[in-house]
């Protein structure tokens, strides 16, 4: 097979002398550690010394999982077998002539790297190396260019591991200060030129003598991560259809004691009509269930897809060595014992995943309900519930268990389809940002619902949901924080507003309870979104109408008076009533309530009602004999005979249906507006503020306030003009300086904000005023030190501040100032980096907002120049990832503009942000 992503020529490989060994160096294999010098163990200990940050666990193309790493000299027998397992083409294109055999002083000179100017990684799978990348920086030029090669192994070629290397080198290399990279590929391996060129960089390319040289800036730019996002988004997709549609199923564990968790799962994957091979392995019985048992995975002669593991969480680790040895893709873990039991449990399940994923497998679970595929080309019930829903177009992401077997039977009792199911448990590995992943690219789904106890990374979810929302409907329930047992708590606890206002922010439609999360999932599953708040209430009850008018302005739905036909209207009087409501051009959706008169037949009134509705393209709810869900009634059947789209909902009270419709207006209006991106304002400095960052960095520290100010001013915010004094002289010189009015400040962290301690003077006019003020404020304060600014235009007191999540990263949030929008938490939040609408939004977001748009015949202040100051302070925060807390406060908010009157930043090491880098797992 023709190389796709093995070669470009290693720089190591034009002098294989370079690393020759020395006397009392190791080679590959010798000596042994005991042997080792002083000097030895020293260099050993340097060599292994790499940034623990670059190991991770990759997805390849395929869904497969490869775990990377950086080289280490024990791997010198691996790198041998290797290249042993390369074809002669592989070697030809990777080292431009023969290479049969690796000598000792190549694989020495290969494995011993410093980690800054030579780095190299290897994907490794089970116990073999399948691929390796390195760079090695070039002595020319500035010395911020480095030579790249990787090689990948023929079995493992098409899988896209060489970009996933070059990206991983990448990210190394521009920790190392490298900038620019350069590879010298032959001319007939075009396949490789396609690897770098498809990976987002802009090539520049030379010839010379049959060797190409290319040269690429590995800076990531718009294009380069927009490369990145999508073979991530395709791999993890892919990762999840091998979950769920496997051509095959073997459960492991599958007991013959029809109270085993085993016993179950198979049984509910044969009484499903699974239409591949199910497997069961069992090694005490001949069969189970009247299907033909094997003793092992191992054993099972045809290919296995996908193995549902239902045994103790002690014998876990011989599964998972027969489920490499088969090629098994993904794993279902249903047993418990793992992470829900405590901290040896917790240890045990990394150990678990660990295993899985250097297995090359995804995993779902431990501790989990099991998987569906209501697809009938599958037929998948690998989960402990005997019966699922029908089949249709919602996808249903669960973390609960227990709550997923209550969460399917709601699911059918209200006749809502279901496309695919999925029960997490543990969710160790495969999460709901898998999930969003793979359903934002299956046509069999249209509407996602997620029940959600945590977060594994709230910055990717944001990123994920924003994209597949744009498309599909994203419904979630984010249970309190005592829905998850301490054991199982991965992060630290997220405020809830700040849940809300990420949902918010990536168009996530946000419920709180289940009862409500099926309430929109009939409604998004079966009607169109309304175009316009506008509704008309249609009924034969005065008093449900009233209800579910009074309910629809609460909503913020536009409804007038209710049409009511009266409880001794025919069926063709109500049904006029519907569509006359459907063809007002003054009404985008339709709320019909409906009471059977006393001693009717229904059936005429619903056959009506359908009819009136039949191809409408407005919604249409209802609360047709209170019955909640789809009332076979009112369905509309497809060729299967389930319900599909048209069918009418019913809910089981007006507000309920109101409640229902409205999220779905909010969502659609969201849905709407054009897709918004980050502005960078005019007038910023960031190779300024960049090189002020790299002289104050190295240790964790709160800058003065000059420094802060030196700093905002890089990004345009200027803090009103002050000086630091320290006895009444220089306060007096400095106000004549800054010119009158004044204000007098204490400087101590206990003083700040805090105008009910008296800390601050403010409209000072005269010499002798601001001696005063000075003498009063050191007495009091304790501490000579004071700030004599000069006076700001008089306003409403804003608050800007960043503030350094460890899920989401850098999270910016705005308010007014005060003690009582202190007490009620009065702040709204937004993922940084703030879109331009994002920006407008965040200042409107407040409760207490209105006071800023002249509340009461107030004047008006300057919104626009809050709203460039968030989007500064956004560019700021995401230019320089070393900030970890700043607050611009009080902001004075005028007609006249917005002036921060003080601030305050602490830098600190840069965060590891995995959803930043190159792609892993997390």
């Amino acid at each position: 097979m023709l190389v796709t992503e093995s070669t470009a020529h290693d720089p190591t490989a034009k002098d294989s002398t370079a690393g020759e060994p020395t006397a009392g160096e190791p080679t590959a294999g010798e000596p042994a550690a005991s042997e080792l010098t002083a000097k030895d163990k020293e260099r050993l200990k340097a060599e292994t010394s790499f940034p623990k940050h670059w190991v991770a666990d990759v997805l390849a193309s395929d869904g497969g999982v490869v775990h990377l790493r950086p080289i280490v000299p024990s791997d010198a027998d691996a790198l041998v077998a290797f290249h042993g397992r390369l074809s002669e083409r592989t070697r030809y294109l990777r080292y431009f002539g023969p290479y049969p055999t690796m000598p000792q002083r190549d694989v020495l000179n290969f494995t011993t790297v410093d980690h800054r100017s030579r780095v190299a990684f290897v994907a490794i799978l089970g116990d073999d190396i399948v691929a390796v990348g390195r760079y090695e920086r070039l002595p020319e030029g500035d010395g911020n260019s480095a030579e790249v090669a990787f090689v990948v192994a023929d079995a493992h070629q098409g899988r896209g591991l060489g970009p996933i290397l070059l990206e991983h080198l990448a990210g190394a290399a521009a920790e190392n200060g490298v900038d620019m990279f350069v590879a010298e590929v032959l001319a007939e391996n075009r396949n490789m030129v396609t690897v770098f060129r498809e990976a987002g960089y802009q090539v520049s390319r030379s010839f010379e003598g049959g060797v190409l040289r290319l040269e690429f800036a590995i800076d990531p730019s718009e294009a380069l991560l927009s490369v990145r996002n999508s073979r991530e988004r395709a791999a993890e997709a892919r990762s999840v259809r091998n979950v769920l549609s496997p051509n095959s199923v073997a459960v492991i564990g599958a007991s013959t004691d029809s109270s085993k968790v085993g016993n179950a799962v198979l049984a509910n994957l044969l009484a499903a009509g699974f239409t591949g091979p199910v497997y069961p392995v069992n090694a005490d019985h001949r069969s189970v269930r009247g299907v033909r048992a094997y003793r092992t995975v191992h054993d099972i002669p045809d290919s296995v897809d996908l193995a549902i593991a239902a045994v103790p969480a002690e014998s876990i680790d011989e599964v998972l060595d027969d489920c490499l040895d088969k090629g098994v893709k993904a794993l279902v873990v249903v047993s418990g014992g793992f992470g829900e039991t405590g901290a040896a449990g917790q240890e045990k399940e990394r150990r678990l995943v660990h295993a899985a994923r250097a297995h090359g497998m995804r995993l779902v679970g431990p501790n989990a309900l099991g998987v569906a595929n209501t697809d009938s080309a599958f037929a998948l019930n690998a989960t402990l519930a005997p019966h699922l829903p029908m089949p249709g177009r919602v996808g249903f992401f669960c973390q609960s268990g227990a709550l997923g077997i209550a969460i399917l039977d709601q699911a059918a009792k209200r006749r809502l389809g279901l496309s695919t199911f999925v029960s997490a448990g543990n969710r160790a590995d495969v999460s709901g940002n898998d999930l969003l992943q793979y359903w934002d690219s299956d046509p069999a789904t249209e509407v996602v619902l997620l029940y959600l106890e945590s977060f594994g990374n709230p910055r990717k979810f944001t990123r994920i949901a924003r994209r597949v929302a744009r498309t599909k409907p994203i419904v979630a329930v984010k249970s309190g924080r005592g829905a998850v047992p301490p054991a199982l708590a991965t992060g630290p606890d997220i405020d809830d507003s700040i849940v809300k206002a990420l949902f918010e922010q990536a168009g996530v439609i946000q419920v709180d309870t289940i009862a409500q999360l099926f309430d929109c999932a009939i409604l998004f599953g079966y009607q169109p979104l309304p175009t316009g708040p506008r509704v008309a209430v249609v009924g034969n009850s005065t008093a449900l109408g009233v209800l579910a008018v009074d309910a629809a302005r609460a909503e913020g739905l536009h409804a007038g008076a209710a049409i009511d036909v009266g409880p001794q209207a025919g069926p063709e009087e109500f049904a006029a009533a519907v569509s006359g409501a459907l063809a007002a051009s003054d009404v985008d959706s339709v709320i019909v309530v409906f009471v059977p008169p006393v001693a009717v037949t229904v059936e005429p009134f619903a056959e009506a009602l359908g009819a009136a509705v039949r191809g409408a393209d407005k919604p249409v709810l209802t609360t047709f004999l209170a019955t909640e869900g789809i009332p076979d009634v009112l369905a509309v059947r497809g060729e299967e005979g389930h319900p599909i789209r048209g069918s009418v909902p019913s809910y089981s009270s007006p507000e309920r249906a109101v409640a229902a419709l409205g999220k779905a207006w909010r969502y659609a209006a969201w849905r709407s507006r054009p897709v918004s991106t980050p502005l960078r304002p005019n007038g910023i400095d960031s190779e300024r503020a960049a090189a002020l960052v790299r002289g104050w960095s190295g240790r964790d520290r709160w800058l003065s306030d000059f420094e802060t100010a030196e700093l905002l001013s890089c990004y345009g915010i200027e803090v009103v003009e002050f000086r630091s004094v320290t006895d009444e002289d220089e306060a007096a010189a400095a106000a004549s300086e800054l010119g009158y009015p004044v204000a007098v400040k204490a400087t101590g962290e206990q003083w700040r904000h805090r105008p009910d301690l008296g800390g601050v003077r403010l409209d000072l006019g005269s010499d002798d005023a601001v001696r005063d003020a000075y003498r009063t404020l050191a007495a009091d304060s304790g501490e000579p030190l004071l700030h004599v600014q000069k006076m700001a235009t008089k306003g409403i007191g804003c608050v800007v501040r960043v503030q350094d999540d460890p899920s989401f990263g850098s999270l910016i949030s705005f308010g007014l100032a005060g003690v009582i929008s202190d007490l009620l938490g009065d702040r709204a939040y937004r993922v940084l980096p703030l879109t331009e609408d994002e920006a407008v939004q965040l200042i409107d977001a407040p409760k207490a907002a209105p006071l800023l748009s002249g509340y009461r015949n107030a004047v008006p202040v300057n919104k626009s120049a809050l709203v460039d100051l968030v989007q500064r302070v956004s560019v700021m925060a995401d230019d320089i990832p070393e900030i970890r807390a700043l607050a611009c406060e009080p902001i004075l908010a005028s007609a006249h503009g917005a002036q921060v009157t003080d601030a305050r930043l602490r830098l600190g090491p840069e965060p590891t942000r995995n959803d930043l880098g190159p792609r892993r797992l997390r």
